[in-house]
């Protein structure tokens, strides 16, 4: 790609961004500033089980019980949460915001966030998986060649979703685009065949008896090419400007949200009754569904920086990122 050509996808994307946090967040009724009287904090999130630690935090009241007032915004997918981050709208991220879209808005709006905490997975501490109707004929993701594939909203879902079937011998793959309620219906209605996803979807389709996991953890695999590699496709982050403006109280926020990450540890069971009401799976069958993990910012080991850049490099070589990003700049120091 030229050099004008490049500038040009780059100022497309700025654009569509801008016009996209335009519309869709002044549709959600949001305040021009997330800035209050009683500093209320505004956390963004998307309907995954790996939104977790936000879900307790609000629940378990610990974000309360550090004297704050934090409410969760839910948005259609995690593009909508970096939007609204780029606007203003928001103080940050929950885990489970794709992490390629938080460094696509980064590129849009340099200096935007610091990640506060990573949720790696792979085929053992599970989010990612292909998934299939309950009765398909389709044993491998090989078998999905010609076949009607979708995935969840974004341009790293299906980016990503694209790379999976490449890998497994499929030329020019097509991914449709669908908003992550509707992956088991549109599986149980025949209107796609297999589609690429997070959890709770699996769980949920296998428990109502209307799909199967065909495979999980496939970013690990063939993505960043080691089955036990940590996979960082979601991140919680807070804006550099509600650092800036409100230093203690973000401080405040987010040491309370490493006490959130940390009770998920202890009491992942106890947990998991959070999804209910959060996302798509109700309370009582909560407990089957698997955990992703949680990297806090003072975590990372070298090893997991290198994974998390390999993972961004992706994006960069497919000329997504107009520039290359520094995963370990991005990353908050207390």
């Amino acid at each position: 790609m030229s050099r004008s050509a490049a500038s040009r996808l780059d100022r497309n994307r700025r654009l569509a961004l801008a016009s996209g946090a335009a519309a869709g967040l002044a549709a959600l009724g949001l305040p021009r500033t997330a800035r209050s009287a009683d500093d209320k904090i505004l956390i963004g999130y998307w309907p995954i089980a790996s939104g977790l630690p936000l879900y307790a935090g609000l629940e378990r009241g610990i974000f309360k019980d550090a004297g704050l007032n934090v409410e969760g915004v839910k948005f259609a997918s995690a593009q909508q949460v970096a939007e609204a981050m780029i606007s203003g709208r928001i103080h940050g991220s929950a885990n489970g915001t794709a992490s390629a879209v938080l460094g696509l808005a980064e590129i849009t709006s340099p200096g935007l966030f610091k990640i506060i905490c990573s949720n790696p997975s792979n085929h053992k501490l599970v989010l990612d998986e292909f998934v299939v109707p309950k009765d398909s004929p389709i044993k491998s993701i090989a078998e999905l060649a010609g076949k009607k594939v979708a995935s969840g909203p974004g341009i790293q879902n299906v980016t990503l979703a694209k790379i999976i079937l490449e890998k497994n011998g499929i030329s020019n793959p097509v991914v449709t685009e669908l908003p992550v309620g509707q992956h088991v219906p549109a599986l149980a209605a025949g209107q796609i065949d297999a589609v690429y996803t997070l959890e709770p979807t699996g769980t949920a389709g296998r428990l109502k008896g209307l799909a199967r996991v065909l495979e999980t953890g496939v970013i690990s695999k063939y993505v960043l090419g080691a089955p036990d590699a940590p996979w960082f496709g979601g991140s919680a982050s807070v804006t550099t400007s509600f650092l800036k403006d409100s230093p203690e109280l973000a401080k405040r926020y987010i040491a309370a949200y490493a006490k959130a990450v940390e009770s998920v540890r202890k009491q992942p069971d106890e947990s998991r009754k959070h999804l209910d009401g959060f996302t798509a799976i109700e309370e009582a069958l909560a407990k089957e569904v698997p955990l992703a993990g949680f990297t806090l910012y003072n975590e990372f080991t070298a090893s997991d920086i290198g994974y998390f850049q390999k993972f961004f490099d992706i994006f960069t070589e497919r000329k997504i990122f107009s520039r290359k990003l520094d995963v370990k700049s991005l990353i908050y120091t207390a």
